[in-house]
């Protein structure tokens, strides 16, 4: 491992492992002998009627099989930079400086770009990569964070994404992204006694820029507070199945 990387590292919390599913079509985890509903499956199935409608419309626009070829190469793509972050952050990573920059992937790029303006000199504590994180209970969820640790001197979850374009801070994606911080802090304060007051959002676009988006405090509690109405509103529309 990279020595600068591992004096980042503190394993200071025991994070489960889990086995996950696809029940009634939404990723579920086992978990302490129950299935819990995932963050993402939850905010997916509560969607607006608005982000259903606009999301038909698109597949409308471009067809269905161009939809399905689009989402099919965004998916490997995330896939593949979620992968190569991790092994940069487990210091398993064969990143090559001198690699010629026109034999690089897309998702090489994209993950380097997060590395390098998202990461370097600003994490200052690993608790955890790819972390299986739940909240306990009969309205039960669970999830899994892509980085837990201190960042620019705060507790934090960290999430990785990426995009075809640039995010605007009143665009319906990034208020769900917000939204999964939520629920991700929740769990992991509840169960671990920690102090998380901040999510952040690491993104690199297909175009290769980078941006960094917030939450912290008052603003990671209130949408603590949305994920929580959607937990209600998910567990009511199961119920009614």
């Amino acid at each position: 491992m990279d020595k600068i990387l591992y004096t980042l590292w503190n394993k200071k919390y025991n994070y489960p492992s889990s086995t996950r599913s696809v029940h009634q079509g939404f990723r579920h985890y086992a978990l302490n002998n129950q299935m819990l509903p995932s963050v993402t499956s939850i905010i997916e199935m509560t969607k607006t009627d608005k982000e259903k409608e606009s999301l038909a419309a698109w597949k409308s626009r471009v067809g269905e099989a161009e939809s399905s070829a689009i989402s099919r190469e965004a998916a490997k793509r995330g896939s593949e930079m979620h992968s190569n972050i991790e092994q940069f952050l487990l210091g398993k990573d064969n990143l090559n400086l001198f690699e010629d920059e026109k034999e690089k992937s897309k998702s090489r790029m994209m993950s380097d770009l997060i590395i390098e303006e998202g990461l370097r000199d600003k994490l200052e504590e690993i608790h955890g990569v790819e972390c299986v994180l739940y909240y306990p209970g009969p309205k039960g969820f669970a999830g899994s964070s892509d980085l837990i640790g201190m960042y620019s001197g705060v507790h934090s979850v960290i999430d990785f994404k990426q995009k075809n374009s640039i995010m605007k801070e009143n665009y319906d994606s990034l208020q769900n992204y917000y939204t999964q911080l939520g629920g991700y802090s929740l769990a992991h304060n509840k169960v671990y006694g920690s102090n998380i007051s901040q999510g952040v959002i690491l993104l690199a676009t297909t175009d290769l820029v980078f941006q960094i988006f917030r939450i912290k405090d008052e603003k990671l509690v209130e949408y603590q507070n949305k994920f929580l109405e959607r937990v209600d509103q998910y567990y009511e529309l199961i119920s009614k199945k």
